[in-house]
């Protein structure tokens, strides 16, 4: 499996503060990220997969959704995850 716990644990730490910290904004933006540049890998791949592209416009869609969330409450941690991130907006 390509995100095993040992992974997500250290995603958390990273970007969610601690790694019980899983219910963070900043967390689960940055394990959709993860989550989203596999799938992209993997759609690049296999292009007759569209299962898996439909879960990839869901995933990003989230990630969105939690990013609006995120710019509407702490402009700064926004900001601060985009350039961690590396996300362009």
């Amino acid at each position: 499996m390509y995100l095993t716990a040992e992974r997500k644990q250290e995603i958390f730490k990273t970007y969610g503060g601690s790694e019980k910290n899983t219910g963070s904004a900043e967390g689960q933006i940055a394990l959709f990220t993860e989550r989203i540049l596999h799938l992209s890998e993997h759609v690049k791949e296999n292009k007759q997969d569209q299962f898996t592209k439909r879960s990839l416009v869901r995933l990003v869609g989230k990630r969105r959704k939690l990013l609006d969330y995120l710019k509407d409450r702490d402009i700064e941690r926004y900001r601060a995850i985009l350039q961690k991130l590396n996300l362009r907006k």
